[in-house]
């Protein structure tokens, strides 16, 4: 067993009543650096692996974006060397993560972290609270978020959109922009801790 890692298990939510989302999904994931990418694993549920705190914040916050999972984050080590193939590993962090998404689908934003550490509540009750933040955005929000995200200021924003920087301003308070910062911002430095990564 080496570090401690986070293995993410995601499940569709009404999966066989619906269209299948895990390839739209898999294609939006794989824009991070992952430890093992996600792969389907079996029906409409899906794998990954992380190491890097920073990467699991944001995975957290892209899949808090999209509604229709339940999502199991499970922080523990696996077995080493870990497999090329993320379904075939083995480990606390996957037994955790299969706890956590069966948890999920009667919890909270259909989120649950379960892990040994400690910390393992305080960043699931981070995410919750992210979440919360992000259910009231708008699509007007979301497009003011996106952009400032980019790095643009509020003012080339207002410029992009063809409104006023006021009016970008009163977009980017309802979004709750700033919290949903924080929210990250919180969610990396308790990952570093579940992780093991905290600066000393």
């Amino acid at each position: 067993m080496g570090a401690a890692v986070a293995v993410l298990t995601v499940d569709q939510v009404r999966s066989r009543s619906g269209t299948d989302l895990v390839p739209e999904l898999l294609d939006e994931l794989d824009d991070h650096p992952l430890l093992r990418p996600f792969e389907r694993t079996a029906g409409d549920e899906l794998q990954g692996v992380v190491d890097r705190p920073e990467t699991l914040a944001a995975v957290a916050g892209a899949l808090l974006r999209r509604p229709g999972w339940y999502v199991g984050i499970g922080i523990g080590p696996v077995e080493q060397p870990l497999p090329a193939s993320t379904r075939a590993g083995r480990g606390s962090a996957y037994l955790c993560a299969r706890d956590a998404v069966t948890a999920a689908k009667t919890s909270p934003w259909h989120l649950r972290v379960v892990g040994e550490h400690p910390d393992a509540r305080s960043l699931e009750t981070t995410l919750w609270l992210w979440a919360a933040v992000l259910a009231r955005r708008t699509a007007r929000g979301w497009e003011v978020a996106d952009l400032v995200a980019e790095g643009l200021t509020y003012e080339q924003v207002g410029r992009r959109l063809g409104i006023s920087q006021s009016a970008v301003s009163q977009r980017a308070q309802a979004a709750g922009i700033v919290e949903a910062r924080r929210a990250q911002e919180l969610a990396t430095a308790l990952a570093a801790r579940v992780l093991g990564q905290e600066a000393s």
